[in-house]
């Protein structure tokens, strides 16, 4: 039925474009029959809930489909720029000053999030989202870390003024909030990533600023090991950054995973021979990751030891400036339009 789905889309496809007359026409379908909220890219998205035979058949002709789709849209883009349409050209008037049409340029930011997105949403992930307005119970109570909790301290979360008697709320300092909110509402096995923006109290430098954007990993199930972390991550950056990239687990500490390890990821640049960017080291540092500790389980309604999990917390800034060599992370919100039409 899905087979016969996608062809029906490709022949519709077909049938729409011989009525296109202009650019703007042909934006508008190539949106309705690829854009993120079309129905071919629902498709992509629920191919995790096929059988794996299925999953595969299906997979293979939907990639085919889209890109034969893409091949019929930029051969009519071409058809339009040569000749235009009758209709364009009846509208220009010579005697009238021409207006120049500027056209807009996504931030680095949001390019990453959407490749981030696109990435994982293939590799079967779901995609959540949660308030930036956080209870104390979900930014930190169901993370494992209690009110007298140390790793409080070291997040200098923004806490807003409460009626007395309310429960403490504050500005989102993780996106690992969201973690427990899906959880609670959601059985394993569970695949979900979480993008968005961050707040702490931070001082801002050249890679530090009070507001930033993380994306956050979680897979839970039966049997979930570090094998399967490392595993996601090395296939997640290569295909990030087009090239064959290892990851190295170091031992660190994360209220909120145990055991709890910190990321490095093989130098971008010199792919882990070693040189000035990676300062000879051969590998760049990127974030935490761990094994979902069972308090966090217990927190939000799961039974001790009946479940397994990994989880990580990266930064979009982050990963933008290694992607696009970027050396300040001011650059993102300051509004320069000279830094935004590069991309």
């Amino acid at each position: 039925m899905l087979k016969t789905k996608i062809e029906e889309i490709k022949k519709q496809v077909l049938e729409e474009i011989t009525k296109v007359g202009n650019s703007d026409a042909l934006f508008d379908l190539e949106k309705k029959y690829l854009g993120r909220k079309s129905e071919f890219v629902g498709f992509l998205k629920n191919l995790k809930n096929l059988a794996p035979e299925e999953r595969k058949q299906i997979g293979e002709l939907a990639n085919k489909t889209k890109l034969e789709i893409l091949d019929i849209i930029n051969g009519k883009k071409a058809d339009l720029s040569k000749t235009g349409s009758n209709a364009e050209k009846e509208k220009i008037d010579v005697t009238i000053s021409g207006k120049k049409r500027g056209v807009g340029h996504l931030n680095p930011i949001s390019i990453v999030r959407r490749d981030i997105e696109d990435i994982f949403t293939g590799m079967g992930f779901e995609i959540a989202d949660g308030p930036e307005i956080e209870t104390e119970f979900y930014n930190f109570d169901a993370l494992n870390m209690p009110a007298d909790h140390p790793a409080r301290d070291i997040q200098d979360t923004f806490w807003l003024k409460n009626k007395k008697g309310k429960e403490s709320l504050a500005m989102r300092s993780q996106t690992s909030a969201v973690q427990a909110k899906y959880m609670e509402k959601h059985k394993p096995p569970l695949r979900i990533i979480v993008p968005g923006k961050c707040f702490r109290r931070e001082a801002t430098d050249t890679t530090h600023d009070h507001t930033f954007y993380q994306f956050e990993a979680l897979v839970v199930g039966e049997n979930i090991n570090v094998g399967h972390l490392k595993q996601v991550a090395e296939d997640f950056f290569s295909q990030f950054f087009g090239q064959e990239i290892k990851v190295r687990l170091r031992p660190s500490y994360f209220p909120f995973t145990e055991p709890s390890f910190e990321f490095d990821i093989s130098c971008t640049v010199c792919g882990g021979k070693g040189c000035r960017a990676c300062k000879y080291n051969k590998w760049l540092e990127l974030g935490g990751a761990g094994m979902v500790n069972q308090n966090v389980f217990e927190a939000v309604g799961y039974k001790r030891n009946q479940y397994t999990g990994f989880a990580w917390g990266f930064g979009l800034e982050r990963l933008a400036m290694m992607k696009y060599k970027i050396d300040d992370c001011r650059l993102f919100h300051s509004g320069d339009l000279r830094f935004i039409r590069q991309f």
